[in-house]
């Protein structure tokens, strides 16, 4: 008997549009967990109060997606709650941030 396909593991492409999403997931990811999200804020020296407005910067995004991708377990923890695989999330942070990662 084959088990069913997991509908959360997604096998879209990556384009601009879906790395911005998975961001956005990420940041709710984070949020979830008050001692992840203190640990993002203080990296980030930012503060509870100026995070929504933040989150609207492309460049935010991109730090987001450095930030989950610089910590393994973080990372894994996020893809699997995420259902996608790590190197999704990799190629989101590489979307994001095309300077860091010219080809």
């Amino acid at each position: 008997m084959n088990p069913k396909p997991n509908p959360r593991a997604r096998a879209a492409a990556m384009d601009h549009a879906r790395a911005e999403a998975l961001t956005v997931e990420a940041l709710g990811f984070l949020g979830r967990s008050p001692e992840r999200l203190v640990r993002f804020l203080d990296s980030s020296g930012m503060r509870p109060d100026t995070l929504r407005a933040a989150a609207q910067s492309p460049d935010f995004l991109a730090g987001l997606m450095d930030y989950v991708a610089q910590d393994e377990d973080l990372l894994l923890a996020f893809a699997d709650e995420a259902g996608v695989k790590p190197e999704s999330v990799m190629q989101a942070r590489r979307l994001l941030s095309p300077a860091a990662f010219p080809d």
